[in-house]
């Protein structure tokens, strides 16, 4: 779907029945585009759905939609959100492709193809044609009822499809088989009823097994519906919020009834029902299947919470802040589902291959008879022929190829905190040679913290400045105050509050410690820049250059009454514990990394040096991030391309993430960069960029294994059952064992773990 979106437009996604083949796929494609309002409209066969983009005020209903698709030959309906209610056909026992009619289509069929089994040990046996009719008939005209019906409707829309096929093939067998019966003089020798019978069954078998494989490819979908429990405990709004509270009284409400700011409560080993904020208890929450995030996390008064996750230990007030499909889980459900739904850029070539594929499959097969009939004299040797290239030729396998190697890649990325949203990144990450990151908030903490106390005189000790330099902050909202008070509660100090205090804005701020080593003594916590006239200054900045050269925010602690200074507090933001880790993975892929930063060019370069960065960019501005991104694409290395991956948290990293091939946003951050980004890392882990370019390299090569097994399948299949060397039977089966192939390799991705796991 690469038209330009009209953001007024309108998505719709219906829920598509009957689809068998690639074929099948291009043929509802091609009946929607033809519809006036629709702007475009993709369809993928393994999750057999259609994604529509309707023009705004377009006027086309999803009436309209429906009934063209079913005109078309397929079942259709308006997708419920995220399929809670989606039938699976597996589990209908008698069902299209039920195990029921499996059982007893080959039932039905051993006794017509045991005698084959049986001739190598010299008992020659075989039933009268009179009963191979009778147990031929039921396979070919209930248990195959579906391919007359489907390959009908494609005929009449002027289209070929997979059904089409296998009621040709099956019928020319069935169809010499009745008459060898009745007009020839050795009718059981020239019988092939089991060829026909068995093609159905082994065709049966192979749907049976797609099916059973496309559930485990979305399995990740499914664990994610599960973690919404039914049900939230809601608390009567008269109730105060407070410790020792009787909160017994709730209802117990639907979760659809459930609004924002009602208070739930949530018991240890409870779903979280809601995204929202802790009024009341501290707990440890497994985030895992959302997150990625292995070890449960502590979670106290004021935490965010996000609905789906798993309380432990400790009982939860928790006051609602987004439920239903404004929630995270759902937004990670409907990320993977458009991801899996959409078509990777090579599924393009597979589509216009198919287009073709059935009419020429047709033709060769009628090519194949006649030259046989010809050549051979014999008619029903030239029929079962050109039988074998209509099933050998189905494009089963071909149409799965693609969509079930990205249901199976995204869906594993997905369990780890790793949302592909753009199914265009998989072919884009294998070809990576640099990877750019965002300094703050990325590779760093995102916010200041305590990194160094300098002290003017040896006579007081570190904490005893802390707690007094920590009190002249309380009250404060500034950033470095929250660092100093968090570094003082960090170290089981209690802040020594001021008698009297004063901000002093565009400085700091002055005050009277009410104890401690300068109580009742005017002190001043003020920025390195207001020292313009202190007579220290020179002796303040030279204790401070170290600190400078890291690139932290120095201010310096004074005795107002005598301008003595006490001490040289220092904030910075610190690095991720596994930021060395994340550089050091994606070194061992081959690919070069960058830094972008605002901090000066020193400080910059200590922080790059210190993880192993190879290159800094300094000093940028927020507005010049996209441009270094396409210097970077534009850098010639062997007379190639470079391919960039950017990754960043902010508002300010939304163009760059958007310029660069692959951007990949952290979900610690804003919207707008999520937005920007085809990755979104669950995490502010910068490890997860190895593991993402890992997972998608993965999906890529099980795409390009799966459509090269497809291509070779058809491109040597064909001639060996144009010149005899495949039987229907065995066609039916090699058919059937393609699909199966290629869905199990695609489910070999399910396997996958991050390397730092």
């Amino acid at each position: 779907m690469n038209t330009p979106k009209d953001l007024n437009s309108e998505l719709i996604t219906l829920d598509i029945g009957g689809m068998t083949c690639a074929s099948c796929v291009g043929r509802v494609e091609k009946a929607l585009g033809k519809i006036p309002g629709v702007e475009a409209a993709t369809v993928n066969l393994a999750t057999e759905q259609a994604k529509i983009r309707l023009k705004s005020h377009s006027g086309t209903q999803v009436a309209e939609l429906i009934a063209l698709v079913k005109k078309t030959g397929y079942e259709a309906k308006i997708s419920t959100p995220h399929g809670n209610n989606k039938p699976n056909p597996s589990k209908s026992f008698w069902g299209a492709d039920g195990l029921g009619r499996v059982l007893l289509s080959f039932a039905l069929s051993v006794p017509l193809f045991l005698p084959m089994f049986l001739m190598p040990f010299g008992i020659h046996w075989a039933l009268s044609p009179e009963w191979q009719l009778l147990l031929a008939s039921p396979v070919q005209f209930f248990l195959g009822w579906r391919f007359y019906k489907a390959g009908f409707k494609a005929l009449m829309s002027g289209v070929g499809n997979m059904d089409l096929l296998v009621a040709l093939g099956t019928s020319a067998a069935y169809g010499l088989s009745v008459y060898q019966m009745l007009f020839s003089s050795h009718p059981v020798h020239e019988l092939y009823f089991e060829g026909s019978a068995v093609i159905i069954c082994m065709v049966l078998l192979g749907k049976w097994l797609e099916a059973r494989a496309k559930q485990q490819t979305s399995e990740a979908i499914r664990a994610l519906q599960k973690l919404w429990p039914e049900h939230a405990k809601v608390l009567a709004p008269n109730i105060v919020i407070a410790e020792g509270i009787s909160l017994d009284q709730y209802r117990d409400l639907p979760l659809d009834q459930v609004f924002p700011s009602d208070r739930v409560l949530v018991l240890p080993g409870e779903r979280i029902p809601v995204d929202g904020v802790i009024l009341l208890g501290n707990s440890h929450i497994d985030e895992s299947l959302l997150t990625g995030e292995s070890a449960p996390v502590k979670k106290a008064l004021g935490a965010t919470v996000i609905g789906g996750s798993l309380n432990g230990e400790g009982l939860l007030v928790i006051e609602a802040k987004a439920v239903g499909v404004e929630s995270v889980l759902s937004q990670i459900i409907t990320l993977v589902e458009d991801a899996q739904t959409q078509k990777a850029p090579i599924q393009k070539l597979v589509d216009q291959v198919s287009a073709i594929f059935v009419p020429t499959v047709i033709v060769i097969a009628i090519i194949t008879g006649l030259a046989n009939w010809f050549y051979l004299d014999s008619a029903s040797i030239a029929i079962l022929r050109a039988v074998s290239v209509l099933v050998i030729a189905c494009p089963c396998a071909l149409g799965l190829a693609t969509p079930a190697a990205i249901m199976a890649g995204t869906g594993v990325a997905a369990r780890f905190g790793i949302l592909i949203k753009d199914p265009q990144v998989l072919e884009l990450a294998h070809r990576l040679t640099i990877v750019a990151f965002d300094k703050t908030g990325t590779l760093t903490i995102g916010k200041p913290r305590l990194l160094n106390l300098i002290r003017f005189t040896n006579s007081v000790n570190e904490d005893a400045i802390l707690a007094t330099a920590a009190g002249l902050q309380l009250g404060s909202e500034h950033p470095l105050a929250k660092a100093l008070l968090d570094a003082t509660k960090q170290k089981g100090l209690t802040p020594i509050p001021p008698s009297e205090s004063k901000a002093l804005p565009g400085i700091g701020i002055s005050g009277k410690p009410s104890a401690g080593p300068w109580m009742n003594q005017n002190l001043c916590l003020q920025s390195v820049a207001s020292l313009d006239s202190n007579v220290h200054q020179a002796e303040i900045i030279q204790k401070a250059q170290a600190c400078f050269d890291a690139g932290q925010t120095v201010s310096v602690l004074m005795d107002s009454d005598t301008a003595e200074p006490i001490a040289i507090i220092a904030f910075g933001d610190e690095l991720k514990s596994n930021a060395l880790q994340a550089i050091t993975s994606l070194h061992k892929l081959q690919i070069r990394t960058v830094m972008l930063s605002g901090d000066n060019i020193a400080a910059a370069t200590r922080v790059g040096n210190s993880i192993g960065i190879d290159e800094v960019f300094a000093q940028i501005m927020p507005d010049n991030k996209a441009n270094i991104i396409r210097q970077l694409q534009s850098i010639e290395h062997g007379h190639q391309r470079q391919w960039v991956a950017m990754v960043g948290d902010g508002v300010n990293d939304a163009p760059a993430l958007a310029v660069a091939d692959v951007g990949m946003a952290m979900s610690t951050g804003t919207d707008v960069a999520m937005q920007a980004a085809g990755i979104t890392l669950m995490r502010g882990d910068p490890t997860l960029v190895a593991d993402a370019i890992d997972i998608s390299n993965r999906t890529w090569q099980k795409i390009r294994q799966n459509l090269f097994w497809a291509f070779i399948f058809n491109s040597t299949g064909i001639p060996l059952a144009a010149l005899g060397y495949l039987s229907p039977m065995l066609a039916g089966s090699a058919m059937a064992l393609s699909s199966f192939c290629v869905l199990s390799n695609a489910l070999l991705l399910k396997r996958w773990r991050p390397s730092h796991r």
